[in-house]
């Protein structure tokens, strides 16, 4: 269990606002997953085939990656806690309307209007988490909330799917807006109110565009995290028709997935607390060693499923690089904390899509592991690239005084 302080003088406890911010977190974290393992269902529902029934789940990716900078940008003059009130509403009112669809047409417009609070969400109640705690305690803070996203991996998305199961799959978004509603009514009990910065404006969120460490750090997630994706998306599918596993036993491997998810994110935050950018390079290396493992795993359940644990592990860069991009993005903080879901939802896409086309090519199903490895390789590159910028900007700094004639020790 993380424990934290709350910031000398204020009235509330942190470990109850975290706890309302985590809520969100799981509300998302539900409707994101336990889509994918309802899209049978209101593929059914709506007479639809299964793979145009995907596109439901791509237009709520879109949706994320669209609304996360644009709402950031548009709300900067917004109290934080009003933010994340009116977005969760949104995501409630979405969701139940997700639950309402009468065709696959207004599935996909409600499944994008549920994607656009996402980003925006996690990246305000990051903020806000992390002006909790002292700067020591950043990354934890940032992590106590993502744990309510890998907490829904293992509670909320089996949750849904035997609701929608046995009561039907309107019922399982109508869950998560009910789970939406009860965040918005506790963020407003507890939560401080999180007034923006003096000066704030979408003009100046718009400056982090213009720095290489947020889009140094934003590519780091969208490659390096891709890997994971690859391996996650297909991994129903690899463990019946290359380890041989029954169907009904697949859940109980993605709650292992959750698992590791949530130990990786404690685990991770706690390093990068210590020192960021070494626990992110650390991250990458660990997630590439351990999806190079998984096409010499798959065959057997007893080696699949504690490699299966170790790739989930990797789920804690997240909370890494969010605390990165606070650092890095000065003034601009709502805007690149935003973002990063953006870069995520990016690597959301990429991993499939090239996990898919080495399978197309006859590579056969656990090939996932070798093409996600690649995928955190090159988010290391990125990363070694990200770490020689920033020394150079650093060195040039240090320099700056004896160029102007000044001492260099000033």
């Amino acid at each position: 269990m993380i424990r934290l302080s709350p910031v000398p003088g204020e009235d509330f406890s942190a470990s109850v606002v975290l706890f309302a911010l985590a809520m969100g977190g799981f509300a998302i974290g539900t409707t994101e997953f336990a889509a994918m393992s309802l899209l049978p269902y209101f593929a059914h529902g709506l007479n639809i085939d299964e793979p145009t029934a995907g596109h439901v789940i791509s237009a709520y990716a879109l949706g994320v990656v669209v609304g996360a900078p644009v709402i950031a940008v548009l709300a900067a003059r917004i109290a934080r806690r009003t933010l994340l009130m009116a977005l969760m509403l949104v995501f409630a009112l979405a969701n139940g309307l997700s639950a309402l669809a009468p065709s696959y047409g207004w599935m996909l417009v409600f499944r994008f209007m549920s994607g656009l609070p996402h980003g925006a969400y996690f990246g305000v109640a990051s903020l806000l988490a992390a002006s909790l705690v002292p700067r020591d305690r950043r990354s934890q803070a940032v992590a106590t909330v993502m744990i309510g996203l890998t907490a829904a991996t293992i509670v909320g998305v089996p949750l849904a799917n035997g609701i929608g199961q046995i009561f039907g799959w309107r019922l399982g978004f109508g869950l998560v807006a009910v789970l939406a509603m009860a965040t918005a009514l506790a963020v407003r009990l507890v939560a401080p109110i999180g007034l923006p910065r003096t000066g704030a404006s979408p003009l100046r969120e718009l400056g982090a565009l213009g720095r290489r460490q947020v889009w140094l750090t934003l590519g780091i997630g969208a490659i390096g995290f891709g890997g994971m994706f690859c391996v996650y998306t297909y991994l129903a599918t690899t463990l019946i028709a290359v380890t041989g596993m029954a169907e009904a036993a697949t859940p109980l491997v993605f709650a292992v997935f959750g698992l590791g998810m949530t130990i990786g994110t404690i685990v991770c935050a706690r390093a990068a607390d210590r020192a960021l950018m070494p626990a992110v390079g650390a991250t990458l290396l660990w997630s590439a060693g351990a999806l190079a493992l998984f096409p010499l795993a798959a065959h057997s359940v007893w080696t699949v499923v504690p490699v299966v644990f170790l790739i989930g592990c990797g789920g804690g860069l997240g909370a890494i690089l969010q605390t990165r991009l606070m650092d890095v993005a000065d003034d601009a903080q709502t805007l690149a904390a935003a973002l990063n879901h953006s870069a995520f939802n990016t690597a959301n896409a990429l991993g499939p899509l090239l996990g898919g086309l080495a399978i197309g090519a006859g590579y056969g199903w656990a090939v996932t592991g070798w093409v996600g490895a690649g995928l955190a390789l090159g988010g290391f590159a990125i990363f070694l690239v990200a770490l020689w910028d920033a020394r150079r900007d650093q060195a040039s700094t240090s320099l700056a005084p004896a160029q102007t004639g000044g001492s260099p020790t000033a």
